[in-house]
């Protein structure tokens, strides 16, 4: 069809302009669809009871004292993120950004370091070091000595600082129990999140609103969580999974004892 033929409206330079912009426009989200963005998408990962096995071997192996059959669970909840060199999508991130199940964060805030040996090199050294203060958080809460007692950890390639609290609760559970011959659980599937110091003390980790429905998907009913870190924890949160706020390593049990006998217990 001619120009002659078409209304003055669509010959119009403007309208011509308009329509070379909307071109122009739409070529451009087509290319931004696919550049990869600086961003990391996380979800929920797997969790392990401290208190069992992981991978077919004892998360938990303690030598120097009498332990005790335990049951219940007391489960550490991991998530899981794309690589550190992988680059996230314009239409991956909004996917994501829009499922309750995944989140984006900047990949710098995810992965510190600029390479992925580097990022495994430092979450595994994290984890060493999570193990060590678990360790010395619940023998001087039991008042043991280091030098009689030794406890080895097993996550396989699990890295991160995030587990300590329930390493240390698992440790203590071993060991001890309630101190009364019955478990810190109560028979229950408690799951929990946490950084702990060699004083006790429970740190924020992040990541709390995937790590509580990784929890929940794994039969949890209760989850302890850093104090600070309430707020976060209240995002999504499954309707079946109970939120504990603790700070110390002693309030957790604390907590653990308020549960089993119909105690106040603390509530984000």
């Amino acid at each position: 069809m001619s120009d002659s033929k078409l209304p003055k409206a669509l010959t119009s330079p403007r309208t011509r302009a308009l329509a070379l912009c909307g071109v122009l426009v739409a070529a451009l989200f087509g290319v931004a669809a696919f550049v990869p963005l600086p961003y990391t998408v996380t979800w929920p990962g797997m969790t392990a009871d401290t208190l069992g096995a992981y991978e077919d071997r004892p998360v938990l192996t303690i030598i120097g004292a009498p332990l005790r059959t335990t049951e219940g669970e007391l489960r550490m909840v991991t998530i899981t993120a794309t690589n550190p060199d992988q680059r996230t999508t314009f239409w991956r991130a909004m996917k994501a950004w829009f499922d309750p199940k995944e989140a984006v964060r900047p990949t710098e805030t995810v992965y510190p370091q600029d390479s992925p040996a580097k990022a495994e090199e430092e979450t595994a050294q994290q984890m060493a070091e999570s193990q060590d203060s678990a360790t010395a958080a619940a023998l001087n809460f039991l008042h043991l000595s280091p030098d009689q007692v030794k406890v080895k950890v097993d996550l396989g390639d699990v890295g991160g600082p995030s587990a300590g609290q329930m390493l240390a609760l698992g440790i203590v559970d071993k060991l001890s129990g309630d101190g009364k011959g019955g478990d810190l659980t109560g028979g229950l599937k408690i799951a929990g999140t946490g950084t702990i110091d060699k004083d006790g003390t429970v740190g924020p980790v992040g990541g709390v609103p995937l790590k509580t429905q990784a929890a929940a998907r794994d039969g949890a009913t209760v989850f302890l969580l850093p104090k600070d870190e309430c707020s976060d924890a209240k995002v999504n949160t499954p309707g079946t999974l109970r939120l504990v706020p603790v700070g110390t390593l002693a309030e957790s049990v604390s907590a653990l004892e308020a549960l089993r006998s119909g105690g106040s217990v603390p509530s984000c």
